[in-house]
């Protein structure tokens, strides 16, 4: 089950229904399936303060994935600042929702395993994001 919540933001998510629908098919198309999902839309401070207390780093981020994943069961907390998917929307000329997009389906892409720290493997994260997000524009 995928559910969505908010941690100080007044940003409330529109498409719940349509986007577990997508993640659905992203997990199916790895040959995983949903197990518990949380999507926490926050602010910068909130992330931040995630990312300090549980991960001993001292900077923003768009993004941050727990896994809880057991077998081929996709389990875990995606943490997605709001505030800062706004920004980078704006430094790379994007729409607000295509990078949101892109940063979920980003977060469910480590819970099915890929990584994103070398520059292979940058390359392997951003094609299958687009690959994704390209399926999701049929949905």
């Amino acid at each position: 089950m995928i559910q969505y919540y908010y941690e100080d933001t007044d940003f409330i998510f529109k498409g719940k229904t349509l986007c577990s629908r997508w993640l659905r098919l992203v997990a199916e198309s790895e040959i995983k399936r949903i197990g518990d999902i949380s999507v926490i839309f926050c602010s910068d401070n909130y992330i931040l303060d995630v990312n300090q207390r549980y991960l001993q780093h001292d900077y923003f981020t768009d993004i941050i994935t727990f896994d809880y994943c057991e077998g081929d069961r996709l389990s875990g907390d995606l943490f997605i600042s709001v505030e800062t998917v706004k920004e980078n929307s704006i430094e790379y000329g994007t729409d607000f929702r295509d990078e949101l997009n892109r940063v979920i389906v980003h977060g469910l892409l480590h819970l099915i395993g890929y990584d994103d720290h070398t520059e292979e493997e940058i390359a392997v994260m951003r094609k299958k994001e687009d690959y994704y997000l390209s399926l999701r524009e049929l949905l």
